[in-house]
């Protein structure tokens, strides 16, 4: 499902317009966003937690030539699937 599928259907069931659905959408990613650029976890009980890691340098190779290099340290977004989902999931 795409972003304008996801769109539709969240407006179908929430008896809202597609603008509604899209600006409600946003805003959750935005405020999202913002929190987790903040160094915050997001957790929503009975969906999931967002949490940002930090992965360390390095060493890596390039696949084509095979040259060692080294890969930076970043952040990375993880997602831990909370219960309620993975049993709605496997039902």
């Amino acid at each position: 499902m795409n972003k304008q599928e996801f769109l539709a259907l969240f407006g179908k069931t929430n008896d809202c317009t597609l603008a509604d659905a899209r600006k409600m959408v946003n805003y959750f990613t935005d405020t999202v966003s913002l929190a987790l650029s903040k160094g915050e976890d997001v957790e929503l009980v009975g969906f999931g937690t967002f949490k940002v890691k930090r992965s360390a340098e390095r060493e890596g190779r390039n696949p084509k030539t095979g040259a060692a290099l080294t890969i930076s340290a970043r952040n990375t977004i993880t997602f831990k699937v909370g219960q309620p989902l993975k049993d709605a999931c496997n039902k």
